[in-house]
């Protein structure tokens, strides 16, 4: 098991279990610990950017190494992925900042959806980290600092 594909998707499943403990807290309008684990979930989910940027720099990413069959599939797959995660943490910031803005009825509104793309954007990237590291051996990887330089 590569070291740092598995601790960044566990800094992303972390956030969205962070995120439904949110809920909850929310939902028993405990708000002061809502805040706190939102807030938690929110730098889990920065972590797993860092980490996963990091990654991407200077090791690379790794390619899909299952069988060729289902490599378009995978590749829909992860496509779809990188919209959900992107819309999500676009989401994510716009419901952190109406939250510390004290826009609370536009966050209340915005926030049970930011929640459930997030909680698909877990499930999806734990589904890619699987398929590239548990299912199937990885394929080959190139650091986009080798691939710029041409080295």
């Amino acid at each position: 098991m590569p070291i740092l594909p598995t601790i960044s998707t566990f800094f992303i499943v972390l956030s969205a279990v962070l995120v439904a403990i949110g809920w909850v807290l929310v939902a028993r309008k405990k708000y002061k610990a809502h805040k706190k684990v939102m807030i938690s979930g929110a730098l889990s989910a920065l972590a797993f950017f860092i980490i996963y940027l990091s990654r991407t720099v200077f090791v690379g990413n790794t390619s899909f190494g299952g069988p060729e069959d289902l490599k378009i599939y995978y590749t829909i797959f992860l496509i779809f992925h990188i919209i959900l995660a992107t819309v999500g943490a676009i989401f994510g910031v716009v419901t952190l900042v109406l939250a510390f803005k004290r826009k609370i009825n536009k966050h209340r509104k915005i926030g049970p959806i930011t929640s459930v793309i997030w909680f698909f954007t877990a499930i999806t990237g734990v589904a890619v980290y699987l398929l590239l590291y548990i299912f199937f051996d990885g394929g080959e990887t190139t650091s986009m600092i080798k691939a710029i330089l041409g080295t």
